[in-house]
């Protein structure tokens, strides 16, 4: 695999559900930085600053994101498969979101010393 170049975004995230019919509610949608909102026929996912969570709200907490530079081509193979296998063999989970540019790795705070150490170790660059 080639080596890639991630960065780390400098806030903390929350992953969290909602019913899938209920509103996003607007200060997510207002709030600055990443965020992503996915819905089935089941539930609704947000990830986004962990501030900007209504208390009492199924959640779970203490998330960084590393980010792949992109834009990466759409040809490209084995990008999360390529960082996520290290991460596996070391016991470090991940929750992966893709956008139309490029991927992001969701990683437990209290993981993302070791998480930086194992991706470097396997030849690939922080920003």
């Amino acid at each position: 695999m080639q080596s890639l170049k991630l960065s780390v975004l400098p806030e903390k995230y929350a992953v969290w559900r909602l019913s899938p019919e209920e509103p996003v509610p607007g200060p997510v949608l207002q709030g600055a930085g990443f965020l992503s909102i996915t819905k089935t026929n089941k539930e609704l996912s947000i990830v986004c600053r962990e501030e900007l969570v209504p208390e009492h709200s199924v959640t779970e907490s203490g998330w960084r994101i590393l980010k792949v530079a992109g834009p990466l081509d759409f040809s490209l193979t084995g990008i999360l498969a390529g960082l996520g296998q290290p991460l596996a063999r070391q016991g470090i989970s991940i929750f992966a979101l893709s956008t139309y540019n490029t991927d992001y790795l969701l990683v437990k705070e209290e993981k993302l010393d070791a998480t930086i150490a194992v991706l470097k170790g396997e030849g690939h660059q922080f920003l």
